[in-house]
């Protein structure tokens, strides 16, 4: 992996930025280049990343940030720890699967930091909860921690996998209910798939994992190489720093957010997307307190990361049991509040 000298200049004016919220018009620093593998096309979900990049917060911080698209969920994670990707948006669940597997990646900020993914189903199916899905057929993507939750969510309502017929659709989760080949799914985002479904009047019954029985978990976390923490460590903690800044600007300009993401994705409907964006906007503005404490964007909490790995233990999806600790940093968040002004 190319590792990157940061100017002092550069720096200087990245701090600066940071600092007072504005532009230096009098210098032309010298840019780092950082890319980010994304976990998927470009959605409301990205809408920190993309104010960012549009609003320029990534150039002030010294930073030529390229924001890739991979066509696998998984595969984001992959790139990071073979050193072809500087960071990655992947999941909690994922992180924890690829440390077992022996790559070195640590998660260094939330950016969604509750479960998106739920179960979902459709008037039309005429399932009012859970325990009547049994003799139901149930879509997933066949993820092997998503079995966990449904076999979670099952055992909760009385009922066990053999009750329910599961078929494995891939991507294609929505269209597996609206068809009627499944009578509910597993996988969708509450706040994107289940707004769309919403849009298109399908009346859905939108339930997130962590109301059925599944430990709550940071659905999307940033991820970097754990080697490159500890050599060079500047560019991430810039990084976030401006996306702090992008992500505190769209919650407060929602409709440039909105512009901002249908600009980078053309296929998206923008009816729609206003309305994912107005669900989601709520989850990236992580301004909080812990204990009379201000929190930092980011900001990871240890105990529920615990609380999932023995979770995912006890489930059988790790086979050993991990330390949070060693799974997530905090290290490398913004100190202060950002200014999110021009």
């Amino acid at each position: 992996m190319k590792r990157f000298t940061l100017l002092p200049l550069a720096l200087f004016v990245a701090l600066a930025v940071t600092a007072c919220g504005t532009k230096s018009e009098d210098v032309n620093p010298v840019r780092d280049p950082l890319s980010v593998a994304m976990d998927w096309y470009p959605n409301p979900d990205h809408a920190g990343f993309l104010v960012a990049q549009d609003q320029g917060y990534f150039e002030d911080a010294g930073l030529d940030v390229s924001l890739d698209s991979p066509s696998d969920p998984s595969l984001p994670i992959k790139l990071v720890a073979a050193g072809k990707a500087d960071l990655a948006l992947s999941y909690e669940p994922e992180v924890l699967l690829a440390r077992e597997q022996g790559l070195d990646v640590v998660s260094v900020a939330t950016v969604v930091g509750q479960p998106l993914t739920s179960m979902i189903w459709l008037k039309k199916s005429k399932i009012k909860r859970v325990k009547n899905l049994k003799g139901k057929t149930i879509s997933t993507a066949g993820i092997s921690y998503q079995d966990a939750y449904l076999k979670t969510i099952l055992a909760r309502a009385g009922l066990s996998e053999d009750d329910v017929k599961k078929v494995g659709v891939g991507q294609g989760l929505l269209p597996s209910i609206i068809s009627g080949r499944a009578q509910a799914t597993l996988g969708p985002f509450w706040n994107i798939e289940g707004v769309e479904l919403k849009q298109e009047g399908l009346r859905p019954t939108i339930n997130p994992v962590d109301k059925l029985g599944v430990p709550t978990y940071s659905e999307m976390v940033l991820v970097a190489k754990g080697s490159r923490i500890q050599d060079d460590p500047d560019p991430i903690r810039l990084f976030i720093t401006a996306l702090a800044r992008g992500t505190r600007f769209a919650v407060s300009h929602p409709n440039q957010a909105t512009q901002s993401v249908l600009k980078a994705n053309d296929a998206l409907k923008p009816k729609v997307t206003a309305a994912q964006m107005k669900a989601t906007l709520p989850l990236l503005n992580q301004d909080g307190n812990q204990n009379g404490a201000s929190l930092p964007f980011g900001h990871q909490d240890r105990a529920s990361w615990q609380t999932f790995i023995n979770w995912m233990v006890d489930q059988g999806v790790l086979a050993n049991s991990q330390r949070a600790v060693d799974a997530l940093t905090n290290a490398l968040l913004p100190t202060s509040q950002v200014n999110v002004s021009g």
